[in-house]
């Protein structure tokens, strides 16, 4: 194909020293962050306690920046640190009477949601979890189990240990013809699929900055429909969900009326300008061309896996792969760590094997030269 996203390699000098395929769990670093960290850095060594005015802002300039991503309104995004805390705060906005208690989400879901929300279940929540194959979801069978008690369907979009794509607009359809709310995780799609979350229809959304959006730990977001933004009051709040924050009254909680009612306490806002750069250069690209070159090279690792004999745990269909391809074959977890070593990154997962996560800014060649090693090292 015609590699016209290389050109944006220059932007992450990271990658001259090592083989970055690690995408799905560590997007590189952008050379730029470093320099938007150093202005957060010079804020605060030039203005002392001033500095939030120019920090306060960067909250709303983050979510911006996801919202056009996610294709959301503005005012709908709010930025946290992670996506369990993310996961918390919408939990604690739902009560689990008998008759609307259910929880449902596959056992593909990151461990988060099933710590998560089987500890809501000491608040009357009842857990069910449809039992999988270990690499797709049956969409009918999770469907069939969304019914009018289900109270919350905590799902990812593409599932982390084998890149399955659900079909999150039909489990969203469902859900709200019965009463039910779509939590959707787009930690592995934003940045490398394209989302619309209006069209999809989910009523919360989160994921993080970490992957594909190269912006590293601790930047993370949540979405709230619309028309959902003023009904709920999470239990899990802090001072800067309050209506007047600063006016620091002690009494119960007078919610704010926009998305930053979803809030918590002080804002870690040197994660979002560390995170800045990625999800500006994600932005300037279009996730639609950063998407035709991840199936081109996803292709590439599965006609190998093919080759070499190894386990494809990721969908061969190119509408239902994510941006990684997962594979297994015995020993898989040693030869990774000799990879690392080598400074070849890729990754392990028990119960799913190797993470090969390409972007926009890999070679083609750094994928055969990653199998030339892997190659190797078995051999």
């Amino acid at each position: 194909m015609n590699d016209e996203l290389i050109a944006w390699r220059e932007q992450f000098p990271a990658l001259e020293d090592c083989i970055h395929l690690i995408s799905h769990s560590l997007g590189c670093i952008p050379v730029r962050a470093a320099h938007d960290l150093a202005e957060f850095i010079e804020q605060w060594d030039a203005r002392s306690v001033t500095a939030w005015d120019e920090w306060l802002p960067e909250v709303d300039k983050a979510a911006a920046r996801i919202e056009r991503l996610l294709s959301s309104p503005r005012g709908t995004v709010t930025m946290h640190t992670n996506v369990s805390m993310v996961q918390a705060i919408i939990a604690s906005c739902f009560e689990f009477p008998a008759e609307r208690n259910k929880v449902v989400f596959s056992d593909l879901e990151f461990p988060t949601s099933s710590y998560l929300w089987k500890a809501e279940e000491r608040r009357g929540a009842e857990v069910e979890i449809i039992r999988t194959n270990g690499s797709v979801i049956d969409i009918d069978a999770l469907c069939d189990a969304i019914d009018e008690r289900t109270a919350v369907v905590p799902i990812s979009h593409v599932t982390f240990g084998s890149q399955f794509i659900v079909d999150a607009k039909r489990v969203c359809q469902k859900a709200r013809s019965v009463g039910a709310h779509v939590i959707l995780d787009c930690y592995h799609s934003l940045g490398t699929v394209p989302v619309d979350i209006v069209d999809i229809g989910a009523s919360f959304a989160t994921g993080g900055a970490q992957t594909f959006l190269c912006g590293g730990p601790g930047s993370a977001y949540l979405y709230v429909r619309p028309d959902l933004i003023g009904q709920f009051e999470p239990r899990v709040t802090g001072w800067f969900a309050n209506e007047t924050p600063f006016a620091l009254t002690v009494s119960g909680q007078a919610y704010a009326e926009n998305i930053w009612r979803y809030q918590l306490g002080t804002p870690a806002v040197s994660a979002l300008y560390q995170a800045r750069a990625g999800a500006d250069i994600v932005g300037q690209i279009g996730v639609a061309a950063i998407r035709e070159k991840s199936l081109h090279q996803t292709q590439i690792i599965i006609d190998i896996v093919d080759e070499l004999k190894f386990r494809l745990r990721s969908p061969r269909e190119p509408e239902l792969r994510g941006g990684a391809v997962v594979f297994d074959f015995v020993g898989a977890a040693d030869v990774v760590r000799e990879l690392s070593r080598r400074r070849i990154h890729c990754d392990f997962r028990p119960g799913a094997g190797v993470r090969v996560g390409p972007h926009f800014y890999n070679h083609d060649q750094e994928i055969l030269a990653f199998f030339q090693q892997l190659y190797e090292i078995r051999h």
